[in-house]
Order: C-alpha cells, then structure tokens, then sequence
C-alpha cells in the first residue's frame, strides 16, 4: 500500500484531540500554518516549521540528546524542514544526519509542539521556530557518530531528564509524555 502523504493540517488536529490541555499550542501552529508564504523554508522572515526527533534507545529508557554547536545547550536532534512539508521525515532525516544511527524508524503521530524564539546572529534576524516534534525509535546499533552540527551527543535516562529542574523545559516536558505514553 503506497505511503499516505503527511499532512501537517490533519496532523495537529489528531494531536489536539490527544491532548486537549495543548489546544493553545495548537491553535498557535494552525494559525502559522494557515498563513501566506514559504512556511517550511527557514528563508521565510517570521519563522518556519522545523522537525525534531525524541530519538529513543531500542528499550526506550534513553534519548540521544546533542549538546548544541550553536546554542551551547543539550537538546533534541532536528532541524529545518527545507521545504519539505512531511515533517515526520524531516525529523527521521535529521536524527540520521545528526547522529550517524541507521535503522531508526519514525512514529507518525506528533509527540510534540515546542514554539521558540530564535536570536538573531549576523545576517540572520531573529525569528520563530515552530517546532514539530516525533517519537524517533532506534532498531539497530546505538553507536552514534558526532556531526558538525554538534558538540557531543549523549544518550541520557528519560526517568532522570524528567525530574532534574535543570534540564531544558520542553525537554522535561518530552520526558513526562514520554514515561506516560511508555506507561500507558
């Protein structure tokens, strides 16, 4: 059977009904989406829609997390969509160029949507990055090679990524959906 297309409209109105208490977040997205202009080229001055990866470990305790080149900060791997509106395979793209894992297979549900500013650096103004977010699972090695892009990748426990005040936000906030989805 050939592979239905992602479609993004579709995508978050099935998240919304999974989680109710997001319909903000929702709102937020569909609103961008449902704008004129390149919405998935990260040339498109307000911002664009970018795809990410929680790159869980085959038994699903651990998340490969890059520490950020840019940032400075430890997150999740992804990265601009690049005129590919199919954001679940842009999220599977960018786990595989960022981490060197093969045999990752992605989930096609969002498991995320993370709205954040972007500074602006030389060139570039500052702008939005309207982050999708989904469940990327590896099936084979976890031996992972360290891109360009990043400082250093780890894989580090969801139970302890969920409880440590220190951790980024949105990545506390993956972490509990995480541990309640594996629970469920």
């Amino acid at each position: 059977m050939p592979k239905r297309p992602f479609e993004l409209d579709s995508a978050l109105a099935a998240y919304r009904r999974r989680h109710p208490s997001e319909a903000d977040a929702c709102g937020l997205f569909s609103g961008f989406l449902a704008t004129d202009g390149a919405l998935f080229e990260r040339s498109h001055p307000p911002g664009h829609f970018t795809g990410s990866a929680w790159l869980v470990s085959a038994d699903g305790e651990r998340v490969l997390l890059t520490h950020h080149r840019k940032l400075g900060r430890w997150l999740q791997l992804g990265g601009h969509a690049d005129g590919d509106a199919d954001l679940a395979q842009v999220a599977l793209r960018e786990a595989e160029e960022e981490s060197g894992l093969v045999d990752l297979v992605v989930d096609a549900a969002i498991f995320d949507l993370d709205r954040h500013a972007i500074p602006a650096r030389a060139s570039e103004p500052g702008h939005w990055h309207y982050d999708v977010r989904f469940v990327v699972r590896a099936t084979g090695s976890e031996d992972f090679a360290v891109s360009e892009e990043s400082l250093a990748l780890a894989w580090k426990p969801v139970a302890e990524m969920a409880a440590d005040p220190a951790s980024d936000e949105s990545l506390r906030r993956m972490a509990r959906k995480w541990l309640e989805l594996k629970a469920a």
